[in-house]
């Protein structure tokens, strides 16, 4: 009974608890929609490595220790839900606005495990700072629409997780935190990536935006 199994299925119980709370209550509905995106996210991070790059997979595949901040943030997105939840019952039940984050976070999960897919063994969870035999440059599909459609996906899955929760505090929190991480991520990475492509991923820079809002990664210096 390894730790990845025990892992595996109590994010497993957790989405069933999601689908019943969803069902068959009324007052936990949309807690329950966000218990199974994020039971499901961090089920399918690890799901998708194993199937489209097996050598990277570990236990930190499944993205749960991804920081102290991330777990922070979760559970005081659960502390907002049910403080709001028991004194102002009324700000939980604008069902339009937990629908539009239904959409956000199937939208972003989508985008997220598409360039997964697309990018196969190109893709790994770690800032690739050294470039292998097998590493090519994506620009089609997914890519032809971001630099960076994982990240974009995770994005928009963040902030709309905190949309179905009607979770006015931390939809800012979220928004901003998760803003500066991928800032500061994705220059970083494309540090590497000019090292590894140089202009082959400055064409591609050029071409393709980063995808975020007002994200545009690294800034070139333009010779005259």
């Amino acid at each position: 009974f390894t730790p990845i199994l025990a892992t595996a299925l109590f994010l497993a119980l957790i989405i069933d608890l999601g689908v019943y709370l969803a069902i068959f209550t009324t007052t936990y509905r949309y807690f329950g929609c966000y218990m199974m995106s994020l039971a499901f996210f961090h089920w399918s991070e690890y799901a998708t490595t194993a199937l489209f790059n097996s050598k990277t997979l570990s236990m930190d595949s499944f993205l749960l220790n991804h920081s102290v901040q991330y777990a922070v943030a979760a559970i005081t997105s659960w502390v907002e839900y049910f403080i709001e939840l028991h004194y102002l019952p009324e700000v939980k039940s604008l069902h339009w606005l937990s629908c539009i984050g239904i959409i956000m976070v199937v939208g972003g999960e989508f985008i997220r495990k598409r360039s997964m897919f697309v990018a196969a063994s190109n893709f790994t969870h770690i800032i690739a700072t050294t470039k292998t035999s097998s590493h090519r440059l994506v620009t089609h599909d997914v890519y032809s629409l971001y630099r960076h459609p994982s990240y974009v996906g995770w994005f928009w899955w963040s902030v709309g997780t905190q949309v179905v929760l009607c979770n006015p505090i931390c939809l800012i929190g979220y928004t901003l935190a998760s803003w500066h991480f991928f800032n500061d991520r994705i220059q970083d990475e494309e540090v590497y990536l000019l090292r590894f492509f140089g202009q082959q991923y400055i064409d591609y820079m050029e071409k393709v935006g980063v995808g975020i809002p007002f994200i545009y990664g690294l800034q070139l210096a333009k010779t005259k």
